[in-house]
């Protein structure tokens, strides 16, 4: 099989051709010996199949840091490549492709955001390029798909043209020639979005745009997730599932283990999907009805944003305060992505360089970063009691962050790196290109979820029922009532967050606590030890003794944040 390369600067809208020539169906891979993350698919080139393989973006191929290191590598493994350039910082970008050009791979040019730069009043002649580079060039936009047929179409005149290496100063020089020979720019005024991307990087103007945007962004998925609940997945649970559930409960009562572990226990004689804990009620109810819903907006939310460009411009904004933390701007996606979900936020540090910086990230997303999830349940079981005491919540995990993340800055040996990023114009997202992404993400959320709920609902059953739950009440209850303030049985709920931390906000609304014990509840339920899901990812990413580091972690955080707690309180 022809293996064909997609290289490029970054944030030259690599990914989006990727999908335009993929589809959904990829598989994302660590390019061996390192944690560097790729993406590879299969794509129809005329009668045949194609890999392509999304090389990690990288602005030369002198091997100055481990991106270059691995697209200089698998560079000598292609048959050829697919150099996406940026049509709007042609300069920049040749410094690449001339690059590409001294090597021994047929290369063809994609020349995206071809509507950015007519929009900017830049003329590139595309036949004039072709012949100065000696190299097909192809003008795309690939948001749209506009170009991308012909992309395909051409890529079997993929050509190697027979150049001397250049020096560095000669190839810088030679881009400028190649540039002032094909390019002419026009004065046009600002667009609208012009205008936005301007004022929304500027600290005076950006950080409360940041503020208004995230404030406005966990409005809008609590409103869709609320609405979404109340007058779609309740209702259908209610008419469809419960009386199912009803004649299920009748036939089976009289064997109470197999009733306990499918239906779980009638609260006033009745089903209650939230505290009868089943595995066919509560294990069912749970993930598909009060958090498949928040999973929903948040991540068409988040997709939106990525595709407009706004997180790059957030990434940068947020530097300074991210390296006080031992980490750079670009470490607000992981924590981004853990806040819809911890696995992918986890899995999300692979963007950061080094051992260091991932080792704190990923870290502080399992403390201090809560899921949709466990927010979602949080705020179904404090919203009623007032807001205070969600903001409570909340301010107890940012302290946990910042304070956390300026002590492993102050002891991990190392220094953070540099913020070096572009930041792409705003642009009207692809409906096509959002679904699909949001399509993957809900299909992953299907995959993990349900199963690791329902598994831990029938374990949690199944200790209950042999008493072992019993023992372990006894052994930490001196933790759970004299640091914590809490009664014995959110032992459970506690120990039941290992597994599914929204199910065990949920079996605390059954202890009757009160408002000042489910503060507490709800942050040790956050900083304690991350759902298996988590646990698995974080074992992978940082290995067994980093997840050992971590953990110790987690545990003196939760011991000093509910302790401290619940004598504020």
């Amino acid at each position: 099989m022809k293996r064909i390369l997609l290289m490029g600067n970054p944030n030259v809208g690599k990914s989006v051709v990727f999908s335009r020539l993929t589809g959904i169906h990829v598989v994302s891979s660590n390019y061996p010996g390192t944690t560097v993350e790729f993406m590879q698919g299969t794509m129809r080139l005329r009668d045949e199949e194609a890999l392509l393989i999304d090389v990690p973006g990288t602005y030369g191929l002198e091997a100055t840091c481990k991106a270059e290191e691995i697209a200089v590598a698998m560079l000598a493994e292609g048959d050829l490549a697919i150099d996406v350039v940026d049509a709007t910082n042609l300069e920049r970008n040749l410094h690449l492709t001339l690059h590409l050009i001294e090597e021994d791979t047929p290369i063809i040019v994609a020349l995206n955001v071809w509507d950015e730069a007519v929009h900017k009043g830049i003329h590139i002649d595309v036949a004039k390029l072709e012949a100065e580079l000696g190299v097909p060039v192809v003008p795309t936009v690939a948001v749209t798909g506009e170009g991308i047929r012909e992309l395909v179409g051409r890529i079997g005149e993929a050509r190697c043209p027979d150049v001397p290496k250049r020096t560095e100063e000669e190839r810088w020089t030679e881009v400028g020639r190649i540039v002032n020979a094909v390019q002419a720019i026009e004065h046009r005024h600002h667009t609208f979005l012009e205008w936005l991307g301007d004022v929304s990087v500027r600290p005076t103007t950006g950080l409360p745009m940041a503020v208004g945007v995230l404030l406005l962004s966990f409005a809008v998925v609590r409103l869709v997730g609320e609405t979404l609940i109340g007058y779609v997945f309740e209702p259908i649970f209610d008419v469809a599932w419960r009386p199912l559930m009803d004649r299920l409960s009748d036939w089976i009562q009289p064997n109470a283990f197999i009733h306990d572990i499918l239906i779980g226990h009638l609260i006033d004689g009745e089903i209650d999907f939230v505290q009868s804990f089943g595995v066919l009620t509560t294990g069912l109810f749970v993930p598909i009805t009060m958090v498949l819903p928040y999973i929903f907006s948040f991540y068409a939310l988040l997709g939106f944003l990525e595709d407009i460009g706004y997180l790059p411009r957030l990434a940068v904004l947020l530097d300074t305060i991210m390296h006080r933390l031992g980490l750079h701007g670009w470490a607000i996606i992981p924590m981004l992505l853990g806040m819809g979900c911890n696995v992918p936020g986890v899995m999300a540090t692979r963007v950061l360089e080094g051992k260091r910086e991932r080792f704190i990230a990923a870290t502080l997303v399992c403390i201090a970063v809560p899921c949709a999830a466990l927010q979602a349940m949080i705020w179904e079981s404090l919203g009623g009691s007032g807001l205070r005491y969600v903001a409570a919540v909340y301010a107890a995990l940012f302290v946990a962050w910042v304070v956390l993340g300026r002590i492993l800055n102050a002891l991990l040996k190392g220094e953070s790196p540099e913020l070096i990023l572009e930041i792409p114009s705003y642009r009207l997202p692809s409906f096509a290109t959002f679904w699909k992404k949001l399509q993957m993400r809900m299909l992953g959320f299907f995959r993990e979820a349900i199963p690791i709920v329902i598994l831990g609902v029938l374990v949690v059953n199944v200790l209950y029922f042999i008493g072992v739950m019993d023992v372990f009440t006894a052994f930490t209850a001196p933790v759970i009532t004299r640091l914590f303030g809490l009664p014995r049985d959110a032992v459970v709920a506690i120990v039941m967050g290992f597994l599914r931390k929204d199910v065990a906000v949920g079996m605390l609304d059954t202890l009757n606590l009160t408002p000042k014990q489910l503060v507490v509840s709800c942050t040790v339920l956050a900083m304690s030890f991350p759902c298996i899901a988590t646990f698995v990812v974080l074992a992978k990413e940082l290995g067994w003794v980093g997840l050992l580091k971590s953990v110790a972690l987690m545990l003196a955080c939760t011991l000093i944040a509910g302790t401290t707690l619940n004598w504020i309180l």
